[in-house]
């Protein structure tokens, strides 16, 4: 009888291993993902920055074309 049990247990130690090895894996595979997730969003708020970067420098190029034409229509006495 007290073989019995015993393999009973150890069925059941067997069945609860290989489930934690699969959870296991599939906690792996999950920071792998993730990890692939936060390189992905590390990449994104990069290319927002230079983009705004970009954005930056064409509104500073536009206000020294503005300042550039109110001089002009200064010296040209045109009035907006």
């Amino acid at each position: 009888m007290t073989e019995n049990v015993e393999n009973l247990i150890l069925e059941h130690l067997k069945r609860f291993q290989a489930g934690q090895d699969r959870v296991e894996r599939e906690l792996k595979d999950i920071k792998g993902r993730l990890s692939n997730l936060e390189a992905g969003q590390g990449s994104i708020i990069q290319h927002l920055g230079n983009l705004a970067a970009a954005d930056a420098a064409q509104q500073l190029g536009l206000d020294h074309l503005n300042d550039r034409v109110e001089r002009i229509e200064r010296r040209l006495e045109i009035n907006r």
